[in-house]
């Protein structure tokens, strides 16, 4: 049986990646650089010993790490993934450690504070607009970074080439980069994430709190459980979260109460309630759809491939002779020395048989639903 080539793979863009707390997103990112062979080496540092196992179990990460220390000093780039109230605590923590060119990004909801308080580090603030309301490294997945729009917020004093590297990064996982200014992004994400949470709070209160709470509680269909479905999520990083960005909120929920007053004034008017309602749904059915992935996330694998003429025909001659079908194929990136590819098979089992061809056929394969993929 063939082996793989290490210098089939592309070459990494970045040497050796520490994620600070490797919980969904900081997992999620992890999975990213793993499957798509963007970094040389990827670490976990996490307080919690069961979350470091199951993120090197899951191929997360390659090494654990408990505490900071010197070992810190081989990190090229660190990223921030604890909740928001720990950040800047975490991030002085680490500094000492690190060398002068190390870049640091995070990945926390509110970022006026943050960036302001780690000028003096290599610091890019960042915040992937994606999550889920199941938490921790289990629930991690690559593709739930895949079309998210990840916002970058650089500030006077960010270093550009810092800025530049961070930025290809997040291209790299499949995000789409933005940048926008730390003040304007709080303003923003207290109206679109932080005021829909506690308007989740609230109307959950309202139905729990009622006299009739149990027929409420049968009688609550899809609309109130989409509605409310970020109450679900973890309380105290939910908290830590509002209260950090609380006086952009405070702003959002009074312009949310006029909302509501006027829309409740227009109850005797049917006719100007109907036309707000028009309207609603057209802003409604006009927001961008985002597809988290564009292939079953249970059934693929990412090869890397050499820069060689005629690879594409040898992967998949190779998987036709196995009798593996491939249901569609994307182009994760293009590097100097090579690239990498998605695959995605029907089923479980075509997904092992692929991957078992490839590797006999000298390719190096990678993927969260096969075991020897990590």
């Amino acid at each position: 049986m063939a082996t793989t080539d290490p210098d089939n793979r592309p070459a990494p863009i970045i040497g050796t990646v520490v994620l600070a707390g490797v919980g969904l997103i900081g997992g999620s990112i992890g999975l990213g650089l793993q499957q798509r062979f963007m970094a040389r080496r990827v670490i976990g540092l996490d307080p919690d010993p069961a979350a470091l196992d199951a993120a090197r179990g899951l191929g997360v990460i390659d090494d654990a790490k408990l505490e900071s220390g010197p070992w810190l000093e081989a990190a090229d780039l660190v990223v921030l993934a604890t909740p928001v109230r720990s950040l800047e605590r975490l991030a002085r923590e680490l500094a000492p450690f690190l060398r002068n060119d190390a870049l640091v990004t995070d990945v926390g909801s509110v970022k006026a504070p943050l960036v302001a308080a780690l000028r003096d580090l290599r610091f890019v603030g960042g915040h992937p607009m994606a999550g889920s309301e199941r938490g921790g490294v289990v629930n991690a997945d690559a593709a739930l970074l895949e079309n998210a729009v990840w916002v970058l917020t650089p500030d006077e004093t960010t270093d550009p080439s810092a800025l530049r590297a961070v930025s290809s990064l997040v291209s790299g996982l499949g995000a789409r980069p933005i940048e926008v200014a730390p003040e304007l992004h709080d303003r923003l994400v207290a109206t679109v994430s932080h005021l829909p949470y506690l308007a989740a709070v609230a109307l959950t209160r309202a139905v729990g709190e009622a006299e009739e709470r149990d027929l409420l509680a049968l009688l609550a269909a899809g609309g109130f459980r989409d509605l409310t479905r970020v109450a679900s999520g973890s309380p105290r990083m939910s908290r830590d979260m509002v209260v950090a960005n609380r006086d952009a909120l405070r702003g959002a929920l009074r312009s949310f109460s006029r909302q509501l007053d006027g829309v409740a004034a227009l109850l005797d008017d049917p006719d100007a309630l109907l036309a707000v309602a028009e309207s609603a749904k057209r802003q409604r059915d006009a927001l961008p759809i985002v597809r988290r992935s564009l292939l079953p996330a249970r059934h693929e694998i990412v090869v890397a491939v050499p820069d060689r003429p005629g690879e594409l025909m040898r992967i998949t001659s190779a998987l036709g002779e196995a009798g593996v079908n491939i249901k569609d194929i994307e182009v994760l990136g293009v590097r100097e020395s090579g690239g990498a590819m998605r695959l995605a098979f029907s089923d479980h089992a075509s997904l092992l048989r692929g991957s078992e061809a490839l590797r006999a056929a000298g390719y190096e394969a990678r993927g969260r639903g096969d075991p020897n993929g990590g």
